[in-house]
């Protein structure tokens, strides 16, 4: 069984800065790319920023200067440094992590349950 858990986020101000962990744990063969997706109130679920197993990073226009993502593979973490929030950043941030169950399989993608984060002007 597989587990994406995330943590952080909550409310902070225009300007402030806020930190989101994930963790994938659980029975697998290996995690591939992770990512931060959010999906504002009325609008389609987007991608912030994503990070592969190697450390190569993309970011959404949006957030590129701001945003910084890292990872950790020894436990399989990654992290979203969120800095000089804007109210447009205010939305659901769901973890995404493509995992291979089993050596030769394809990678499938998991997802947390979401968190919120709200930014106040």
């Amino acid at each position: 069984q597989v587990h994406v858990l995330e943590s952080g986020g909550g409310l902070a101000q225009a300007g402030g800065s806020l930190r989101l962990s994930c963790a994938a744990s659980g029975s697998f063969y290996s995690v591939n790319t992770m990512g931060w997706y959010r999906q504002a109130s009325g609008k389609q679920r987007e991608l912030v920023a994503s990070i592969t197993s190697g450390f190569t990073t993309n970011y959404a226009e949006s957030v590129r200067g701001r945003f910084i993502i890292s990872r950790d593979n020894a436990v399989n973490t990654i992290w979203l440094q969120m800095n000089s929030l804007k109210p447009d950043d205010t939305a659901v941030y769901y973890c995404q992590a493509a995992i291979r169950l089993w050596h030769m399989e394809p990678a499938e993608d998991y997802w947390g349950q979401g968190t919120q984060v709200t930014v106040s002007s």
